[in-house]
This record gives C-alpha cells, structure tokens and sequence, in this order.
C-alpha cells in the first residue's frame, strides 16, 4: 500500500496526510499504537493478544483471509526428523510469543506431545536462521518470507504447516480513539486495503517486485510466498473472534500470557450494530 500510494492520493485529495512508520515486529508496533505514536497497525496473530493483556486500548478492525500454508516446522533437508512426534527432546527454533508459538504447541498436542517435550530456543527470524544454518538447532519454526527463504537457500524440509491445525491471520488494528474519532477513515482504511488485495492477488508477479524493493529479499522468494499468501481484508466476525480467543486462552495456558485476556472486548463499534 505506501509503496503503490494509493491510500496516500486519495487521503490527499480529503486534506489528510498518511505518514508510514516501520517497526522491527508486530509488538513494537502495537505499543506505539498503545501510546499514540501510530493510529493504524497490522500484525499477525499473537501481538494482539500480549497488547491486550498489556491493557493496550485498540480494536480489530478487520483480518485477512486464513494463510496456513505461511507458517511451517521446518528442518535441514538431511535431518531425521520425519514428523512432529520426532521432536520430542529437540531443539527448536522459534520467536517468543510469535504466531509460530501457537503452532508449535498446537502441532505438539495433535502429535501426543507437550510443549515440555521440547527445548524451546527462542531467537528472532535472524537469528533462528543462523542457528539452523550451523545445525545448532534441530528445527525452526517460521514464517514467510523467511520460510521461502530457508527453503530456497537451504532447502529445509517441511515437517508440518499450520494447516489443519490453527488459522493463521493478519489482523489489521486501530488506537480505539481513533477508531471512534473517525470511524469513517478506519472504513476507508480497510476499503483500501480490500482495494489493493484484490490487485496483489492478481498480480502476483508486480507484487513481489514490490515487496523485494521494500524488504531486500530477491523477487523469486516472494513470488513463492506470495503464491501461499491470500490477501484481504475482511470485517471481523464472530468466528474469528472465537479462533483469536483460542490463540490468548493457549498462550495463558503455557504461561506465555500472564492474564486471561477477552479479545471480544476490542470489539470496533461499528462491529456491534
């Protein structure tokens, strides 16, 4: 969206300017929506659910379509680990309190196995990549681009994708205040955005160009996740609350959340007519 400048033209002709803030993950970006630095965010599933512990008042304003085949547990082509049950007594790489989190428990469970079953090596996407590069893991779980990454460059092999197993979203967020303010620039937000998914889906190609410039990664490792990767944005519904209050309740569960958190109460108003 900033770098096609469409959301841009058409706040410009109403006397709004769009000012772009990047930040080095989804958690640092909803504390600056916290304290006001940003009115606008997207993330994937699991920073929300922290933020909303963390008292944070926003609200979901819309999600993309489910991408399981985005996220994955992957291991080093030669490895012997054939299933998720061979990681019992492992170690595996993954971000704290990331999406991945909830796959990896969810994939243990299904398999017969607990999250003490495994060593948990908790390490940023840079990082987990160093580490399974030098074999000092035994598998990584993660998320695209870095998924098509590992498996272009390093050939990793897919032990489990999140399919089946747990949804896999893009939530799109606002400050409550803002959200309230001016529900009708939130609206227009999320029209944009179903905009401009409409148009990546189609033109996956030009998007991944797009997607290169901005993040350094070669074309062909994003026409690979893009080719996973359904974009759009949709209002949020009673199910994807439901699946979102799966993800919190889990992650309190393992100790990863210290509080129960209600993610229906960062219900947009404009959601509960």
């Amino acid at each position: 969206m900033k770098y096609r400048g469409t959301l841009d033209q058409e706040f410009k002709k109403q006397g709004i300017a769009v000012h772009w803030i990047e930040f080095p993950a989804g958690p640092q970006m909803l504390e600056g929506l916290n304290i006001g630095s940003i009115d606008l965010a997207a993330t994937g599933d699991a920073p929300p659910t922290f933020a909303q512990a963390a008292q944070a008042d926003l609200v979901y304003l819309a999600h993309s379509p489910a991408n399981p085949k985005t996220e994955a547990i992957v291991v080093p082509a030669d490895s012997p680990i054939k299933s998720v049950a061979d990681l019992k007594g492992k170690r595996v790489a993954l971000n704290k309190g990331s999406d991945v989190n909830y796959l990896l428990v969810t994939a243990l469970e299904q398999a017969g196995l607990s999250y003490k079953d495994i060593t948990p090596v908790y390490l940023p996407p840079a990082d987990a990549r160093a580490a399974f590069q030098r074999g000092a893991v035994d598998a990584w779980v993660i998320w695209d681009p870095y998924y098509a990454e590992v498996e272009t460059n390093a050939h990793a092999r897919l032990i489990k994708n999140a399919e089946g197993l747990v949804p896999h979203y893009t939530f799109y967020l606002a400050s409550r205040k803002f959200a309230e303010t001016w529900p009708q620039i939130a609206s227009q937000v999320v029209d944009e955005l179903g905009s401009l998914s409409t148009w990546a889906n189609q033109h996956q190609e030009e998007a991944a160009k797009i997607m290169s410039t901005s993040t350094g990664l070669p074309q062909p490792i994003w026409q690979r996740a893009l080719a996973r990767m359904p974009f759009g944005a949709e209002r949020m519904t009673p199910e994807v609350f439901t699946q979102q209050q799966a993800l919190a309740d889990k992650f309190t569960q393992i100790g990863l959340l210290p509080v129960k958190v209600d993610i229906r109460s960062a219900t947009w108003s404009l959601d509960k007519k």
